[in-house]
């Protein structure tokens, strides 16, 4: 029998408050990036899919329990089918308590839906960008088309979506030497931009994971190179470490999973696609959270003690390496990173 518990905060048996969810919303996507998927995907049927009450029941029972921070992710969250709506809903649970609502997104469906996610309350986008080079970046996301993006992040600027930070996932040999360009686009229009070390999540096909690491470590020392980086005191509730610039506003970030995990501070849970509660993304620990609201759809206590029991088995850290030791077989797109 499950102990009743009063609504409290979501901490797990290290301290540690969850304050920020990410909950992926589909797992299709209109690219196939390297580093994310397989070429040939085979996805999952609707039904195995959380429906848009679903996903905003959780997001309304999360933040009951404290969450203050959501982001959506995919997939590719904009392909969803009534994303419009759902946007609605968590835009209205900044009358609950919740202070953020933010979006991971490829950009590619951003000159159709800028100006919805603003009018929902979106505080922040951040746009996937591992390439300014169109023929590269076609071979990066396989599909995806370099001028449909720059079109999107301009239309997000107009809707008037002032906090927008860019992501790029470098690969050596692949992207690396595109470091300095992305700072200097991200000088111009004004974004921050953050680096990410490629995680070691699904068969990915296309390389081998040793084969294209490339450290958050290798990526500073090509930014100082040029532009001086003094460590910053700002954060997004994210993994991040942010360094600003003397000469500008863009802050660079790195979110660095292997050279400098982040578990201590660790405040995240996600939700996949499917409805399972992941604890930490580098581990299998999860809830079948679909299981549960589909079993008692009406009983919020039991999906509130769910969440809130849950918590004593968020590991402490991850072991993500970089030699094959590990290896996570869901794919990037079920959790959104």
């Amino acid at each position: 029998m499950t102990m009743q518990h009063s609504p409290a905060q979501l901490v797990d048996n290290y301290g540690r408050q969850i304050r920020y969810l990410r909950i992926s919303v589909t797992d299709r996507c209109d690219f196939r990036c390297v580093y994310c998927m397989s070429e040939e995907m085979t996805f999952l049927p609707r039904s195995h899919i959380l429906s848009l009450e679903e996903l905003a029941l959780l997001a309304d029972r999360f933040v009951a329990l404290g969450v203050e921070k959501i982001r959506i992710t995919g997939g590719e969250p904009l392909v969803r089918q009534g994303i419009d709506k759902l946007m609605q809903a968590l835009g209205a649970l900044k009358q609950k308590g919740l202070k953020e609502l933010t979006m991971t997104t490829n950009g590619s469906q951003l000159h159709r839906y800028a100006p919805m996610l603003k009018a929902c309350g979106m505080d922040r986008l951040n746009i996937s960008l591992d390439s300014l080079d169109a023929q590269r970046f076609k071979r990066l996301t396989r599909t995806g088309d370099l001028a449909r993006v720059l079109q999107g992040i301009q239309a997000a600027k107009a809707a008037g979506i002032h906090d927008i930070k860019l992501n790029a996932v470098i690969l050596k040999g692949r992207n690396e030497d595109e470091v300095l360009s992305l700072v200097d686009f991200a000088r111009r229009e004004q974004l921050d931009l953050t680096f990410i070390e490629e995680m070691p999540l699904g068969d990915v096909s296309d390389h081998g994971r040793e084969e294209t690491f490339y450290s958050s470590d290798e990526v500073i020392e090509q930014i100082e190179s040029v532009y001086p980086l003094t460590t910053s005191n700002a954060s997004s509730l994210g993994p991040a470490r942010y360094f600003n610039m003397a000469d500008s506003s863009t802050r660079i970030g790195l979110i660095s999973p292997h050279s400098h995990n982040f578990c201590s501070t660790c405040n995240r849970v996600r939700v996949t696609a499917e409805g399972r509660l992941l604890l930490c993304l580098g581990n299998e620990h999860s809830v079948d959270l679909r299981a549960i609201m589909r079993e008692s759809p009406n009983d919020v206590e039991r999906l509130d003690n769910a969440l809130i029991d849950a918590m004593q088995i968020k590991p402490y850290r991850h072991h993500f390496t970089t030699d094959g030791d590990v290896q996570i077989v869901r794919m990037m797109n079920m959790t959104g990173g």
